[in-house]
C-alpha cells in the first residue's frame, strides 16, 4: 500500500470539506435569517427549491451543475474568461458540489435555530435603538451559537462524504480532484482491497470525530450562557 497515494485523497477531501463548510455556513445563515423575516405566499415555494438537493439523487444534482457551469453555458464561459480556466473538472468544482448538496442541512439547522430565538429579546434590542444588524450580531447569533456549530459540522460531514455530484462535475483526477469516496470506488473497482479499507477507515474515523463533537454539545447550556453574557 502506497502512503503517498493514501494521503492525497484524504488531504483533498479535508480541504474541500473545510472550505465548502465555511461557504455553505455563510450562505445557510444568510438564507435562513432572511427567510425567517419573510411572510409571503411564495415563501413555501422558495423553501422547497432550497431543500431540493436534499432529496434529489446526487447524480441529478451533478448533471444540473454540469449544465449550469459547463463550457456551453454563459456562466461557465464567464468563469473561464475571468479565470482563464474552466471550473468543470477542477478542485473548485468539488467545492461547489459539496456546497450545493450540504446546503439544505445547514439551512434547515439554522432555520430551526432562528425559530428558537425569543422574539421579545430581539424586540428589546430594537426598542433600545439597535439596528437589525446589531440585533442579529449581538442577540440572535449568540443565542443560536449551538446551531451554528451543529450546522458547520453537518456541512463538513456531508461534504466529506459527497460522491455523485463530485464525480459528475469534478471527475476523479488523482492528486487534483480525487476525494476519499471516489478513491474508494476506484480502489474497489480495481480490486485494491487494502487501499479501499484504508480510506474507509479514514473517513469513518473523521466522521466519528465530527459526530462526537456534535453529540457533546449542550444547546440549552450554551443558550443560557449566551443570554447571560449579553
Amino acid at each position: 500500500m502506497s502512503w503517498h497515494d493514501f494521503w492525497s485523497p484524504v488531504r483533498i477531501s479535508l480541504q474541500v470539506s473545510l472550505l465548502s463548510s465555511v461557504v455553505v455556513l455563510l450562505l445557510g445563515v444568510a438564507a435562513a435569517w432572511w427567510m425567517s423575516k419573510r411572510k409571503c405566499k411564495w415563501k413555501i415555494v422558495l423553501e422547497t427549491v432550497l431543500m431540493l438537493p436534499l432529496v434529489l439523487p446526487p447524480t441529478v444534482v451533478g448533471f444540473l451543475l454540469l449544465v449550469v457551469l459547463g463550457r456551453k453555458s454563459w456562466i461557465g464561459q464567464a468563469i473561464e474568461w475571468l479565470f482563464n480556466a474552466p471550473v468543470i473538472f477542477s478542485w473548485w468544482a468539488a467545492v461547489i458540489a459539496a456546497v450545493v448538496v450540504s446546503f439544505p442541512l445547514v439551512y434547515q439547522t439554522m432555520k430551526n435555530g432562528f425559530a428558537s430565538v425569543d422574539p421579545e429579546l430581539e424586540n428589546a434590542g430594537r426598542s433600545s435603538g439597535a439596528s437589525e444588524w446589531q440585533v442579529f450580531r449581538h442577540i440572535t447569533l449568540p443565542i443560536t451559537y449551538h446551531s451554528l456549530g451543529t450546522a458547520f459540522i453537518l456541512g463538513f460531514a456531508r461534504g466529506l462524504g459527497e460522491f455523485g455530484a463530485t464525480l459528475m462535475i469534478a471527475g476523479n483526477i488523482p492528486g487534483k480532484t480525487q476525494t476519499i469516496p471516489t478513491a474508494i470506488y476506484v480502489a474497489v473497482d480495481a480490486g485494491n482491497t487494502p487501499m479501499a479499507w484504508a480510506w474507509t477507515c479514514a473517513i469513518i474515523l473523521i466522521s466519528f470525530l465530527m459526530l462526537l463533537l456534535t453529540g457533546n454539545r449542550n444547546p440549552a447550556a450554551e443558550t443560557r450562557t449566551a443570554v447571560k453574557t449579553k
